[in-house]
């Protein structure tokens, strides 16, 4: 089985294929997104493509206009690895070049991996987290490839025995290190509101079509730790958490400590969609 691409070549995932003057490995210079395949049938394809190339567009990163081609070699790395639940993998740097501040001439580098996801074990009865500082940069609308203050944040959560670290910036949450957040109040959804301070989630976007047919509010306005803590529930979504109940901040108990029931909702009207 193959699972791996690079520039061109479909290649096995332990093959040495990235050179030393490479951007990504050099600057952290690219964008990336993560795509997730239930049933062998890619989840939200085209708007994480969409998210995809605005990143690239954000740091003046210049992918091959011919979106369809990269989504066919997608699909078919997806069909060569012979897996049919699977996190697809992709990020595009600005490619090899001697080491110079200055962007480089020369073409973009793409790879690609095809992994088996993991389902982290919480279901029903939740998870916890911590609070923690927003020590990120302004612009956390692009998802690119310089993630050491999420990596910090969520090592520290890891090491505490926590699912997550939510970050907090000027006394509001924004969102977690690789998720979004939310808080659910006298039955209404609350978010974090679109910004440069957070990311444009795919899951989010899911979210809030599910709230609109389950005729659920969706708020999206700012939210302080202590409403957070007071909320009547807490989930948070990714690509690879979905939608992931939260009982526990720090050392307090959310509500009865249980699933709530907006929560449940939206669960089960997620696992209808794949």
């Amino acid at each position: 089985m193959i699972s791996a691409y690079f520039n061109g070549k479909f290649v096995e995932p332990n093959e040495s294929v990235i050179p030393i003057d490479e951007r990504g490995h050099q600057f952290g210079d690219g964008v990336y997104e993560v795509i997730r395949i239930y049933d062998s049938k890619p989840f939200m394809m085209d708007e994480h493509l969409d998210r995809l190339y605005q990143s690239a567009d954000a740091i003046k990163l210049r992918i091959d206009p011919n979106r369809e081609a990269l989504k066919n070699t997608m699909l078919e790395l997806i069909q060569k690895s012979g897996l049919t639940n699977l996190d697809l993998y992709v990020q595009v740097t600005r490619g090899m070049a001697p080491r110079n501040h200055l962007f480089p001439d020369g073409p973009v580098s793409v790879s690609m991996t095809a992994k088996p996801f993991r389902s982290i074990p919480v279901g029903d009865k939740g998870a916890s987290v911590i609070l923690h500082p927003d020590e990120r940069w302004e612009n956390c609308y692009i998802k690119s490839l310089n993630l050491l203050p999420n990596i910090l944040a969520k090592q520290l959560a890891y090491e505490q025995g926590y699912l997550e670290a939510i970050l907090v910036r000027d006394g509001k949450v924004t969102e977690g290190t690789s998720s979004n957040v939310y808080i659910v109040k006298d039955s209404s959804i609350i978010t974090t509101p679109l910004s440069n301070h957070i990311l444009s989630g795919i899951t989010r976007m899911v979210v809030k079509n599910l709230a609109g047919h389950l005729r659920i509010p969706f708020v999206e306005k700012q939210f302080t730790p202590d409403q957070m803590v007071k909320a009547d529930e807490i989930f948070i979504t990714s690509t690879t958490l979905e939608i992931t109940p939260i009982i526990r901040v720090d050392d307090k108990q959310i509500n009865d400590g249980t699933t709530g029931t907006v929560t449940k909702a939206l669960q089960e009207q997620f696992k209808k969609i794949f």
